[in-house]
């Protein structure tokens, strides 16, 4: 999967960082050391780390990964990330 979204509250930049829903690459998920939660009332499940994003991006950029954007959504903070596939 060439793209990736990671997110996180304002309030918490700090951590934990959102990096992946269901269908995440599980190789990427474990390189991140990521753990896939069920919030209950929820239907799906996302992956989290309790390290800031800055941390993340710094881990996804040493196996390919680039920042294509960053925006703010409300409360969040999410970042759209491409590795690649050459």
């Amino acid at each position: 999967m060439p793209y990736m979204l990671i997110s996180t509250q304002i309030r918490l930049e700090n951590g934990p960082t959102n990096v992946g829903d269901e269908y995440s690459d599980p190789a990427v998920m474990n390189y991140l050391g990521a753990r896939k939660t069920t919030m209950l009332g929820n239907n799906f499940s996302e992956y989290h780390v309790d390290d800031p994003p800055r941390l993340v991006l710094d881990k996804l950029e040493k196996i390919g990964f680039r920042v294509l954007t960053m925006t703010g959504v409300g409360q969040t903070l999410v970042w759209c990330l491409y590795k690649d596939t050459e």
